[in-house]
């Protein structure tokens, strides 16, 4: 209390000069008309800038919380994408089982930079994942699940020497394998498409759908330059993947609901 007494005492002129000031702005203020929409102007620009902070501040801290909502939308979304495509009348959709579910992860761990490349994403046998599904991003595919644990999964990348995924042209339906040559990670290479396909710089490669791991269509990139092989007659054609396979987060595995039939069903075939 003493130091508080002192303090004033010390500061009395200064604190009287203050007092003094603030009586003559109120008066100031309250008679002028100019000075006091001045005044509330300037009192609502800074409020609103520390408002604004406030939020931006609210907004980082929220991010993982947005992250994952905006996941599961996407993951929706892309369930309504993968299974709109019916020829059954709409009032016999709700009899029809899925042809595809969707599980959303992160991806823990990302390879590029090897001969034969993985991925690990946080999503395992607890979550519904199995060895042969789908690995996509919002952009594009990333690969196919290998093998599965409680929790985690790893994933064959398409930037491996020993991946062949089933891809075409969107324009045209020629189909093709998509392989990775071990050089570019963010460029494949689509092979044995016949030299008759009419294809041009940019046109956009995407998954033929002649398997039971991926549905047709999903994008993959675009066409950077191609040749003919000489030998063969087919055309060798370099992709530049629509996504960046040095810098991924999150992922979505795809379900084929009928996989199990399919299989079966063509294990029947051959063994005839």
């Amino acid at each position: 209390m003493r130091q508080i007494f002192l303090f004033f005492t010390k500061n009395k002129d200064f604190l009287f000069f203050l007092l003094l000031l603030s009586i003559s702005m109120w008066f100031t203020i309250s008679s002028h008309t100019y000075h006091k929409s001045k005044f509330v102007n300037s009192a609502n620009y800074v409020a609103g800038n520390l408002y604004l902070m406030s939020n931006n501040i609210n907004q980082y801290f929220g991010l993982k919380k947005e992250n994952d909502v905006l996941s599961k939308e996407n993951q929706y979304l892309k369930e309504l994408l993968f299974n709109q495509k019916s020829e059954v009348p709409e009032f016999q959709d709700s009899l029809l089982k899925k042809n595809y579910t969707i599980v959303s992860a992160k991806i823990i761990n990302n390879n590029y930079q090897n001969k034969d490349n993985y991925l690990t994403i946080n999503a395992g046998r607890n979550a519904g994942v199995e060895r042969e599904m789908g690995i996509i991003t919002s952009n594009g595919i990333l690969g196919i699940v290998d093998e599965v644990s409680t929790h985690f999964s790893t994933v064959f990348s398409i930037l491996n020497s020993k991946s062949r995924i089933n891809a075409r042209l969107k324009k045209s339906h020629h189909f093709g394998s998509l392989v990775w040559n071990q050089k570019d990670p963010n460029i494949v290479q689509l092979i044995d498409v016949p030299r008759i396909a009419p294809i041009l710089i940019g046109d956009t490669i995407v998954t033929g759908g002649k398997s039971s791991i991926f549905p047709d269509g999903i994008p993959i990139g675009v066409v950077k330059n191609f040749e003919v092989n000489t030998v063969s007659n087919y055309f060798s054609i370099d992709i530049l993947l629509f996504n960046d396979m040095t810098d991924l987060n999150n992922a979505y595995i795809l379900k084929n609901n009928f996989r199990k039939e399919i299989l079966e069903l063509e294990a029947k075939v051959n063994e005839k």
